[in-house]
């Protein structure tokens, strides 16, 4: 059985829950990616994965779905033939489009919960808001080199807008080493899951900070 090793941690009825949820993945490059992978292996059986970009050979190195075979090609359709061969159960809805302000409510619509894989602030802070008008819950991620950090932000809370200021900029200097995505990715994964069956503490109101290089891992109150 599929899913027999989900059953000490998830209840048959939690375990239908996942069959019968939505989720929305925003971004398929390394966090995405680990996503994406995760929720389809645990059952969550309807996933839409949004992303605009083709593979390239700087993703070698942290993007699972990366391989030298499939350079130049759309991510999203690249994760949706590796779903099928991991689980062919799972309706995956993949979009080749970038989020912006004039899409994300038609993007976001009908879904459970949206993953924040987003690599830029402003596309974040345009997630934030769209899912919070479709009051939808909304699981943040983000990495720079050692760092990552996860919150879950529900409808109402303004999360982002106090960790990304107006005129912020992503650090390119720090690069992305493949185990940072993983690790974040399984925390979001975590608080989705958490979502979907209603169960378990959720990462809010705060932000939880992971740095692996000082093996520090710390709760940031947010407003």
């Amino acid at each position: 059985m599929r899913y027999a090793r989900n059953m000490k941690a998830l209840t048959p009825e939690e375990n239908q829950k996942l069959k019968d949820s939505r989720v929305c993945i925003a971004g398929c490059g390394a966090l995405g990616e680990y996503v994406f992978e995760m929720l389809g292996r645990i059952g969550v059986a309807n996933l839409t994965i949004i992303d605009f970009d083709t593979f390239n050979t700087s993703n070698l190195n942290r993007q699972i779905y990366a391989t030298v075979e499939n350079l130049g090609c759309s991510k999203v359709e690249e994760a949706k033939k590796r779903m099928a061969q991991v689980n062919p159960d799972i309706k995956v809805n993949a979009i080749q489009s970038r989020i912006s302000s004039d899409n994300a409510l038609s993007l976001l619509r009908g879904h459970q919960v949206v993953v924040d894989a987003l690599d830029n602030p402003a596309s974040k802070i345009i997630l934030q808001e769209k899912a919070a008008e479709l009051q939808i819950p909304l699981v943040h991620g983000a990495i720079s080199g050692w760092l990552g950090q996860v919150a879950t932000i529900l409808p109402g809370d303004t999360a982002l807008k106090a960790i990304y200021p107006p005129g912020i900029e992503v650090n390119e200097t720090a690069g992305n080493p493949s185990f940072t995505p993983a690790l974040v990715a399984a925390i979001q994964v975590s608080q989705v899951i958490k979502l979907l069956i209603g169960r378990g503490e959720l990462i809010r109101p705060q932000l939880l900070y992971i740095d692996l290089l000082g093996q520090h891992i710390a709760g940031i109150k947010l407003p």
